[in-house]
Protein backbone atom coordinates (compact mmCIF):
# COMPACT_ATOMS: atom_id res chain seq x y z
CA UNK A 1 0.00 0.00 0.00
CA UNK A 2 1.40 3.46 -0.98
CA UNK A 3 1.05 6.81 1.11
CA UNK A 4 -1.97 7.99 -1.01
CA UNK A 5 -3.37 5.22 -0.54
CA UNK A 6 -2.63 4.53 3.26
CA UNK A 7 -3.22 7.87 4.74
CA UNK A 8 -7.36 7.61 4.07
CA UNK A 9 -7.79 4.64 5.64
CA UNK A 10 -5.54 5.74 8.98
CA UNK A 11 -7.17 8.69 9.20
CA UNK A 12 -10.14 6.70 8.82
CA UNK A 13 -9.48 4.00 11.35
CA UNK A 14 -8.43 6.78 13.56
CA UNK A 15 -11.33 8.74 13.52
CA UNK A 16 -14.06 5.97 14.64
CA UNK A 17 -11.48 5.12 17.32
CA UNK A 18 -11.98 8.67 18.80
CA UNK A 19 -15.24 7.77 19.04
CA UNK A 20 -15.55 3.73 19.75
CA UNK A 21 -13.10 3.53 22.05
CA UNK A 22 -11.10 -0.21 22.57
CA UNK A 23 -12.59 -1.62 19.99
CA UNK A 24 -9.52 -2.12 17.15
CA UNK A 25 -11.16 -5.42 15.90
CA UNK A 26 -14.88 -4.45 15.50
CA UNK A 27 -13.65 -0.87 13.42
CA UNK A 28 -11.24 -3.33 11.18
CA UNK A 29 -14.35 -6.33 10.40
CA UNK A 30 -16.35 -2.86 10.22
CA UNK A 31 -14.17 -1.19 7.53
CA UNK A 32 -12.67 -4.21 5.70
CA UNK A 33 -17.22 -4.25 5.22
CA UNK A 34 -16.92 -0.78 3.75
CA UNK A 35 -14.38 -1.40 1.48
CA UNK A 36 -15.53 -4.92 0.01
CA UNK A 37 -18.82 -2.62 -0.77
CA UNK A 38 -20.89 -5.04 1.40
CA UNK A 39 -23.32 -4.17 4.07
CA UNK A 40 -22.97 -4.80 7.82
CA UNK A 41 -25.65 -6.09 10.48
CA UNK A 42 -24.60 -4.61 13.87
CA UNK A 43 -26.26 -7.08 16.80
CA UNK A 44 -25.87 -6.39 20.29
CA UNK A 45 -27.25 -4.99 23.78
CA UNK A 46 -28.77 -1.52 24.23
CA UNK A 47 -26.24 0.65 24.96
CA UNK A 48 -22.56 -0.72 23.39
CA UNK A 49 -23.00 2.03 20.77
CA UNK A 50 -24.54 0.55 17.64
CA UNK A 51 -25.77 3.23 16.18
CA UNK A 52 -23.10 5.58 17.09
CA UNK A 53 -20.57 3.42 15.05
CA UNK A 54 -22.67 3.78 12.40
CA UNK A 55 -23.28 7.52 12.61
CA UNK A 56 -19.72 7.41 13.03
CA UNK A 57 -18.87 6.12 9.96
CA UNK A 58 -21.03 8.23 8.02
CA UNK A 59 -19.86 11.31 8.91
CA UNK A 60 -16.20 10.09 8.58
CA UNK A 61 -16.78 10.41 4.79
CA UNK A 62 -18.36 13.60 2.84
CA UNK A 63 -21.01 11.60 1.65
CA UNK A 64 -24.69 11.63 2.04
CA UNK A 65 -26.26 9.43 5.06
CA UNK A 66 -29.92 9.14 5.84
CA UNK A 67 -31.49 7.17 9.07
CA UNK A 68 -34.31 5.19 9.08
CA UNK A 69 -36.08 4.40 12.29
CA UNK A 70 -37.47 1.14 11.92
CA UNK A 71 -41.25 0.35 13.54
CA UNK A 72 -44.07 -1.75 12.51
CA UNK A 73 -45.83 1.16 10.76
CA UNK A 74 -42.99 1.84 8.54
CA UNK A 75 -43.52 0.96 4.78
CA UNK A 76 -41.36 -0.25 2.15
CA UNK A 77 -42.40 3.32 0.02
CA UNK A 78 -40.89 5.03 3.26
CA UNK A 79 -38.02 3.42 2.32
CA UNK A 80 -37.68 3.33 -1.35
CA UNK A 81 -40.00 6.25 -2.49
CA UNK A 82 -43.72 6.94 -4.00
CA UNK A 83 -44.77 8.24 -7.13
CA UNK A 84 -46.99 11.16 -6.54
CA UNK A 85 -49.46 12.09 -9.26
CA UNK A 86 -48.98 15.91 -10.57
CA UNK A 87 -52.50 17.74 -11.51
CA UNK A 88 -51.05 20.57 -13.49
CA UNK A 89 -48.39 18.31 -15.44
CA UNK A 90 -51.17 15.37 -15.94
CA UNK A 91 -48.03 12.69 -15.17
CA UNK A 92 -46.90 10.67 -11.56
CA UNK A 93 -43.56 11.85 -10.45
CA UNK A 94 -41.20 10.00 -8.64
CA UNK A 95 -39.77 10.98 -4.92
CA UNK A 96 -36.94 9.06 -4.01
CA UNK A 97 -36.69 7.78 -0.46
CA UNK A 98 -34.16 7.42 2.10
CA UNK A 99 -32.25 4.38 -0.01
CA UNK A 100 -31.48 6.24 -2.38
CA UNK A 101 -27.90 7.66 -0.30
CA UNK A 102 -24.57 6.77 -0.01
CA UNK A 103 -24.92 5.38 3.75
CA UNK A 104 -28.09 4.21 4.77
CA UNK A 105 -28.97 3.13 8.52
CA UNK A 106 -31.60 1.25 9.30
CA UNK A 107 -31.72 1.58 12.87
CA UNK A 108 -33.69 -1.82 15.10
CA UNK A 109 -33.94 -3.05 11.67
CA UNK A 110 -36.25 -5.93 12.78
CA UNK A 111 -38.56 -3.85 14.49
CA UNK A 112 -39.92 -3.42 10.53
CA UNK A 113 -42.43 -6.05 9.16
CA UNK A 114 -41.20 -8.26 6.67
CA UNK A 115 -43.08 -6.55 3.69
CA UNK A 116 -41.02 -3.28 5.10
CA UNK A 117 -37.69 -5.49 5.16
CA UNK A 118 -38.04 -6.71 1.91
CA UNK A 119 -38.21 -3.71 0.32
CA UNK A 120 -34.10 -3.49 1.18
CA UNK A 121 -33.27 -6.53 -0.64
CA UNK A 122 -33.30 -5.74 -4.36
CA UNK A 123 -31.36 -2.48 -2.91
CA UNK A 124 -28.53 -4.45 -1.07
CA UNK A 125 -28.01 -7.01 -3.99
CA UNK A 126 -28.23 -5.45 -7.16
CA UNK A 127 -28.01 -1.55 -6.24
CA UNK A 128 -31.35 -0.44 -7.84
CA UNK A 129 -34.79 0.24 -6.74
CA UNK A 130 -37.83 -0.69 -8.76
CA UNK A 131 -40.93 1.39 -8.37
CA UNK A 132 -44.18 1.22 -11.14
CA UNK A 133 -41.93 -1.51 -13.34
CA UNK A 134 -39.24 1.38 -13.69
CA UNK A 135 -35.76 0.52 -12.21
CA UNK A 136 -33.26 3.24 -10.67
CA UNK A 137 -30.02 2.76 -10.13
CA UNK A 138 -28.68 3.54 -6.34
CA UNK A 139 -25.43 6.00 -5.53
CA UNK A 140 -22.30 4.90 -5.90
CA UNK A 141 -20.75 3.70 -2.59
CA UNK A 142 -23.71 2.40 -1.12
CA UNK A 143 -23.97 1.12 1.91
CA UNK A 144 -26.60 -0.46 4.09
CA UNK A 145 -25.69 -0.38 7.84
CA UNK A 146 -28.02 -1.66 10.22
CA UNK A 147 -28.56 -2.81 14.11
CA UNK A 148 -30.62 -4.74 15.88
CA UNK A 149 -31.25 -5.93 19.83
CA UNK A 150 -31.00 -9.32 19.97
CA UNK A 151 -32.61 -9.40 23.57
CA UNK A 152 -36.04 -7.93 22.59
CA UNK A 153 -38.45 -9.91 21.00
CA UNK A 154 -41.89 -7.85 22.12
CA UNK A 155 -42.81 -6.31 18.53
CA UNK A 156 -39.63 -8.10 16.59
CA UNK A 157 -39.40 -9.49 13.65
CA UNK A 158 -37.18 -12.19 12.97
CA UNK A 159 -34.73 -11.19 9.67
CA UNK A 160 -35.59 -14.09 7.53
CA UNK A 161 -32.41 -16.19 6.15
CA UNK A 162 -32.91 -15.07 2.55
CA UNK A 163 -32.45 -11.33 3.84
CA UNK A 164 -29.37 -12.01 6.61
CA UNK A 165 -27.82 -13.66 3.45
CA UNK A 166 -27.43 -10.14 1.85
CA UNK A 167 -24.99 -8.89 4.83
CA UNK A 168 -21.55 -8.73 4.16
CA UNK A 169 -20.90 -8.88 7.88
CA UNK A 170 -22.48 -9.66 11.13
CA UNK A 171 -20.60 -8.08 14.09
CA UNK A 172 -21.10 -7.30 17.72
CA UNK A 173 -19.47 -4.46 19.87
CA UNK A 174 -19.77 -6.02 23.25
CA UNK A 175 -18.91 -4.83 26.99
CA UNK A 176 -15.88 -2.11 27.28
CA UNK A 177 -12.89 -3.70 30.06
CA UNK A 178 -12.77 -0.79 32.98
CA UNK A 179 -10.31 0.66 31.48
CA UNK A 180 -11.84 1.14 28.27
CA UNK A 181 -15.28 2.70 30.10
CA UNK A 182 -13.06 5.33 32.46
CA UNK A 183 -11.69 6.18 28.60
CA UNK A 184 -15.77 6.50 27.43
CA UNK A 185 -16.70 8.45 30.68
CA UNK A 186 -13.47 11.34 30.59
CA UNK A 187 -14.32 11.62 26.61
CA UNK A 188 -17.93 12.66 26.98
CA UNK A 189 -17.25 14.94 30.01
CA UNK A 190 -17.08 17.29 27.35
CA UNK A 191 -20.08 16.86 25.45
CA UNK A 192 -20.16 13.66 22.46
CA UNK A 193 -16.76 13.16 20.28
CA UNK A 194 -19.29 11.98 17.76
CA UNK A 195 -20.44 15.81 17.46
CA UNK A 196 -16.30 16.99 16.74
CA UNK A 197 -16.00 14.31 14.26
CA UNK A 198 -14.78 16.08 10.37
CA UNK A 199 -14.97 13.95 7.51
CA UNK A 200 -11.51 12.38 6.65
CA UNK A 201 -12.25 10.79 3.38
CA UNK A 202 -14.54 11.50 0.13
CA UNK A 203 -16.42 9.47 -2.31
CA UNK A 204 -13.21 9.52 -4.97
CA UNK A 205 -11.32 7.88 -2.41
CA UNK A 206 -13.32 5.28 -0.67
CA UNK A 207 -13.74 3.60 -4.84
CA UNK A 208 -10.44 4.28 -5.48
CA UNK A 209 -9.81 2.15 -2.09
CA UNK A 210 -12.90 -0.61 -3.01
CA UNK A 211 -10.97 -0.99 -6.87
CA UNK A 212 -7.18 -1.54 -4.68
CA UNK A 213 -9.76 -4.18 -2.89
CA UNK A 214 -9.74 -5.83 -6.21
CA UNK A 215 -6.23 -6.28 -7.07
CA UNK A 216 -5.38 -7.57 -3.77
CA UNK A 217 -3.63 -10.79 -4.78
CA UNK A 218 -4.67 -14.57 -3.31
CA UNK A 219 -3.46 -17.79 -4.02
CA UNK A 220 -4.87 -20.66 -5.83
CA UNK A 221 -4.57 -22.52 -2.08
CA UNK A 222 -6.40 -19.84 -0.27
CA UNK A 223 -9.36 -19.88 -2.87
CA UNK A 224 -9.47 -24.16 -2.36
CA UNK A 225 -8.66 -23.43 1.32
CA UNK A 226 -12.16 -20.71 1.87
CA UNK A 227 -14.12 -23.18 -0.20
CA UNK A 228 -13.37 -25.83 1.92
CA UNK A 229 -14.32 -24.06 5.03
CA UNK A 230 -17.45 -23.25 3.18
CA UNK A 231 -18.01 -26.65 2.49
CA UNK A 232 -17.44 -28.24 5.63
CA UNK A 233 -20.42 -25.97 6.90
CA UNK A 234 -22.39 -27.73 4.96
CA UNK A 235 -21.29 -30.97 6.02
CA UNK A 236 -21.04 -30.58 9.48
CA UNK A 237 -23.15 -32.69 12.08
CA UNK A 238 -24.39 -29.43 14.12
CA UNK A 239 -25.34 -28.06 10.82
CA UNK A 240 -28.81 -28.07 9.03
CA UNK A 241 -28.30 -25.72 6.26
CA UNK A 242 -24.66 -24.47 5.55
CA UNK A 243 -23.32 -21.45 3.60
CA UNK A 244 -24.34 -20.64 -0.10
CA UNK A 245 -21.18 -19.83 -2.34
CA UNK A 246 -22.46 -16.28 -1.40
CA UNK A 247 -21.18 -16.81 1.62
CA UNK A 248 -17.79 -17.92 -0.23
CA UNK A 249 -17.51 -14.61 -2.15
CA UNK A 250 -18.45 -12.88 0.86
CA UNK A 251 -15.17 -14.70 2.52
CA UNK A 252 -12.97 -14.20 -0.17
CA UNK A 253 -13.84 -10.32 -0.60
CA UNK A 254 -13.41 -9.38 3.13
CA UNK A 255 -10.16 -11.13 3.55
CA UNK A 256 -9.10 -9.26 0.37
CA UNK A 257 -10.29 -5.82 2.05
CA UNK A 258 -8.63 -6.85 5.67
CA UNK A 259 -5.04 -7.60 4.09
CA UNK A 260 -5.64 -3.84 2.61
CA UNK A 261 -6.27 -2.72 5.78
CA UNK A 262 -3.43 -4.41 7.47
CA UNK A 263 -0.88 -3.52 5.17
CA UNK A 264 -0.37 -6.81 3.65
CA UNK A 265 0.11 -7.47 0.04
CA UNK A 266 -2.04 -10.91 0.05
CA UNK A 267 -4.77 -12.97 1.67
CA UNK A 268 -3.54 -15.17 4.62
CA UNK A 269 -5.18 -17.63 6.86
CA UNK A 270 -5.16 -15.72 9.99
CA UNK A 271 -6.94 -13.60 7.99
CA UNK A 272 -9.73 -15.91 6.66
CA UNK A 273 -9.50 -17.32 10.46
CA UNK A 274 -10.47 -13.76 11.83
CA UNK A 275 -12.94 -13.52 9.49
CA UNK A 276 -14.88 -16.90 9.03
CA UNK A 277 -17.38 -16.07 12.22
CA UNK A 278 -18.75 -12.33 11.11
CA UNK A 279 -19.04 -13.46 7.91
CA UNK A 280 -20.14 -17.23 7.57
CA UNK A 281 -22.44 -17.00 11.39
CA UNK A 282 -25.02 -15.43 10.34
CA UNK A 283 -25.47 -17.47 6.83
CA UNK A 284 -26.04 -20.70 8.57
CA UNK A 285 -28.82 -22.78 9.91
CA UNK A 286 -27.91 -24.97 13.46
CA UNK A 287 -29.56 -27.79 14.47
CA UNK A 288 -29.40 -26.87 18.23
CA UNK A 289 -30.44 -23.28 18.82
CA UNK A 290 -28.03 -22.88 21.51
CA UNK A 291 -25.33 -22.50 18.88
CA UNK A 292 -26.79 -18.89 17.90
CA UNK A 293 -25.40 -17.76 21.28
CA UNK A 294 -22.11 -15.82 20.50
CA UNK A 295 -19.70 -17.69 22.71
CA UNK A 296 -21.36 -21.20 21.30
CA UNK A 297 -20.66 -19.96 18.01
CA UNK A 298 -17.13 -18.99 18.49
CA UNK A 299 -16.24 -22.11 20.11
CA UNK A 300 -18.06 -23.92 16.79
CA UNK A 301 -15.78 -21.25 14.46
CA UNK A 302 -12.68 -22.66 16.52
CA UNK A 303 -13.23 -26.54 15.53
CA UNK A 304 -14.13 -25.97 12.30
CA UNK A 305 -11.14 -24.25 11.25
CA UNK A 306 -9.31 -26.89 13.29
CA UNK A 307 -10.90 -29.75 10.91
CA UNK A 308 -9.77 -28.59 7.38
CA UNK A 309 -6.14 -28.19 7.03
CA UNK A 310 -4.37 -25.17 6.18
CA UNK A 311 -2.15 -24.46 3.31
CA UNK A 312 1.27 -25.08 4.02
CA UNK A 313 2.76 -21.94 1.95
CA UNK A 314 -0.36 -19.40 0.86
CA UNK A 315 2.31 -17.04 -1.05
CA UNK A 316 1.49 -14.70 -3.78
Amino acid sequence: MNKSEENPLKLLFQNLSSVIIGNKDTLLLTLATLLSKGHLLIEDAPGLGKTTLAKALAKSMNMDFRRLQCTPDLTPSDITGISIFNLEEHKFHFHRGPVFTNILLADEINRATPRTQSALLEAMSERTVTIDRETYQLEEPFMVVATQNPIEFSGTYPLPEAKLDRFLMRISIGYPNENEEVDILNAQQMGHPLERLEAVINDEQLLALQDRVERIAIHTDMVRYIAQLVRATREHDSVRLGSSPRGSLALMKAGKSLALLTGKKFVTPDIIHKLAQPVLGHRLIFRDSSLYEVHAQHVFFKELLKSVPVPDNPEN
